[in-house]
């Protein structure tokens, strides 16, 4: 449970302090703020600006906000500090915005302290005060600085942790917009964005889904990566250094070893989602295969058959179109006339040898299968368009299982 801000002054010693120091104090300020702001800004380099900058006022003002808080808990030390909390607060806040950093901050609250202390110490002396109040008034200025420091650092990580999260935000964002399959030929352009996230565009882009790790940062350990759950698998967007993959094929591969991952080909940021779809078919097709879990596939290697499976529905009826003759023989005569089909359309010349020796059977053999295709089909062997169709339609049935 939080205590509130003022509690922090109020339990301090300023109990043990005359409540007519404050008002020995209050006329003084200026001309001891003066002091302060001239040794702040000479010792810590972060300060050194001119007095009428931004910087030069906020120094000013809040050393002379200080000294009045100072003189208001010797006078009332329960009264209630919040308005100076909140100052102190968003002083930190813009210490943050302004690129400075808490060391320069709570090196001007201790050199403001040491002036101060003195300072003080001769308007008690110079009152004749009782000497037994240096002490409490010495441990008073030790346990004011402090709070001060402690309140403004709180403000400066708070802001900190605000940009934080609004980098985080738009880095989900700008995986979202890589990723979203276009609709229409206007885009959105992703620089504005991609600076919000403080992630420059890179030439080319590829995209790592790994199955059943959403939420499991641990598994992309690259801090420039763009990460985003997808139901129950994790995406990730990984840039593409010049001259080799995201971190290197083989560093990602290591990074997701023991769960099913693929990643995609290489791309132009704008086509980030054309790498997502060639992962999300593979991964799906090793899945309706029934493979193994725990397999790391590089889709860019296997582009073909990517293709062939974004488009299985027309494959299929690309099959019965062409090969649809093979249907109603007997299954394994089928078989071997698909295959030496296949063997007949990936060769060179197209012989009955060249067919026999991709097959290991006897030349005759193949001379006999190749007479039985060629009337199955109708002659259609020798056209171009036909060839390409059925090597389609063979390829697809053979990735259908």
């Amino acid at each position: 449970m939080h205590s509130p801000p003022g509690d922090t002054f109020a339990r301090g010693p300023w109990h043990e302090l005359p409540a007519a120091f404050g008002a020995l104090l209050r006329p003084r300020i200026d001309a001891i703020a003066s002091g302060m702001v001239e040794a702040i800004r000479q010792e810590v380099p972060a300060y050194r600006r001119p007095l009428d900058s931004s910087v030069g006022r906020d120094l000013v003002a809040s050393v002379c906000r200080a000294m009045r808080q100072f003189a208001e808990l010797t006078e009332a030390p329960e009264s209630a500090q919040d308005h100076h909390v909140r100052h102190f607060r968003h002083l930190g806040r813009v210490e943050f915005l302004n690129g400075r950093t808490t060391d320069g901050l709570q090196a001007a609250f201790r050199v403001g302290a040491r002036v101060g202390g003195r300072r003080y110490a001769e308007i008690a002396r110079t009152a004749s005060l009782p000497a037994e109040i240096v002490l409490p008034l010495h441990e008073a200025v030790l346990t004011h600085i402090n709070a001060l420091s402690n309140e403004a650092v709180k403000g400066f990580v708070a802001a900190q942790a605000h940009a934080e999260d609004e980098v985080q935000r738009s880095r989900r964002a700008l995986a979202q917009a890589l990723l979203e399959q276009p609709h229409g030929a206007v885009r959105e352009p992703l620089e504005p964005l991609a600076a919000r996230a403080r992630w420059p565009l890179p030439a080319q882009v590829a995209c790592l889904v790994v199955r059943g790790a959403a939420g499991s940062r641990r598994t992309v350990p690259w801090p420039d990566a763009l990460v985003l759950p997808r139901g129950a698998d994790l995406v990730a967007v990984l840039p593409e250094p010049a001259g080799g993959g995201p971190a290197g094929t083989a560093d990602v591969r290591a990074a997701v070893r023991g769960r099913t991952a693929a990643l995609g080909p290489a791309v132009a940021p704008y086509d980030a989602w054309v790498s997502l779809v060639c992962v999300r078919l593979a991964l799906n097709h090793h899945r309706d295969t029934g493979a193994p879990d725990g397999e790391f596939l590089v889709v860019g290697d296997r582009l073909a058959d990517v293709h062939l499976l974004g488009g299985a529905p027309i494959g299929r009826l690309l099959g019965h179109r062409t090969l649809g003759v093979l249907d109603g023989l007997p299954a394994g005569r089928a078989a071997r006339l698909a295959e030496t089909l296949e063997a007949l359309l990936m060769s060179w010349g197209r012989t009955a040898p060249e067919v026999a020796r991709t097959l290991g059977i006897h030349p005759q053999t193949a001379r006999k299968r190749l007479r039985h295709l060629d009337v199955l089909f109708d002659g259609r062997l020798a056209d171009p368009g036909f060839r390409f169709e059925a090597l389609l339609a063979l390829r697809t049935r053979a990735l259908r299982g």
